[in-house]
This record gives structure tokens, C-alpha cells and sequence, in this order.
């Protein structure tokens, strides 16, 4: 038996609609938004009285998926440090395909984002580089060269 596909990656936040509005900015698509009143999630995430808004957001024309959500009940616990550097244990990115990666950097400033080191080239095979975005997420980016 095989593992069929990495159906998303899950992100809790406290600002749902800047953290959906620096997705939507990078390219991902909105497929929805709102509570999530299904009485088994309680089971699954094992908590109780559970209250929650969701989204779910979906790379176009890929399989790629990332679900938002904030907890209003109970309450979402800080990390510490909550700007983690990239060595520090646990999921620290998810990485993106870009086309142009200077464009892309320049539209995310507008929502707050900052470079967390530099765009580096990879050899001829990539630029490449990490951005802190709303509530301390990290993305990476990556743009495929020509080569030359």
C-alpha cells in the first residue's frame, strides 16, 4: 500500500483573512472559508469544545493545498520563541515554484513580508530564498533557471 497523494499542510493562525490575503498574493487559490461545525474534528485533533474557522487555499492546476485555521475556542498557544530561527525543530517552510521570484518578493512586502536571508542562486538550476510573512509563516521560493 502507497500513499496516495499530500492531500494539504495545516497552519494555525490568529489574523485569518491577512494570512489568506499573502497566499492569494503569492497564487494560491481560495477554494472556501468559514466555521467548521463538524462535531467529529473535536475527535480527530483531540480537544474539546472546539471552535474554529477554516480555509482552504489551493495551488492552480496542482495538487498542492494549505488549510488555515483560528482557533477561537480553545485557545491558539504561542510558540517560543515565535520567530523561530530555521534550525529550530518541527515544520519551518513550505516551498513554493515561482516564476519570477523578484516580482513575487515584491508583491508579498505589501502584505508584510520580509526576506529572511537573501536570494541566493543555487548553481544554474535555481534562485532560491525563505520570507516571513504575516504572524512569523515562512515560505520558500523557488525559481527554476534556463540554465546557461
Amino acid at each position: 500500500m502507497a500513499i496516495q497523494r499530500m492531500d494539504n499542510v495545516l497552519i494555525v493562525v490568529e489574523d485569518l483573512d491577512a494570512v489568506i490575503a499573502f497566499f492569494v498574493e503569492l497564487g494560491m487559490e481560495l477554494e472556501g472559508k468559514g466555521p467548521l461545525d463538524w462535531p467529529g474534528a473535536e475527535r480527530v485533533v483531540g480537544l474539546e469544545d472546539v471552535r474554529q474557522d477554516v480555509a482552504m487555499l489551493r495551488v492552480p492546476d496542482g495538487p498542492g493545498r494549505i488549510e488555515l485555521a483560528k482557533f477561537h475556542r480553545p485557545k491558539a498557544i504561542t510558540p517560543e520563541p515565535k520567530v523561530a530561527p530555521a534550525n529550530t525543530l518541527g515544520i519551518r517552510r513550505v516551498m513554493f515554484a515561482v516564476d519570477d521570484i523578484d516580482d513575487v518578493v515584491a508583491r508579498l512586502r505589501g502584505h508584510g513580508a520580509e526576506l529572511v536571508g537573501a536570494v541566493e542562486r543555487y548553481e544554474d538550476i535555481y534562485r532560491l530564498c525563505y520570507v516571513r510573512g504575516p504572524e512569523g509563516i515562512v515560505v520558500g521560493l523557488a525559481e527554476e533557471l534556463g540554465g546557461s
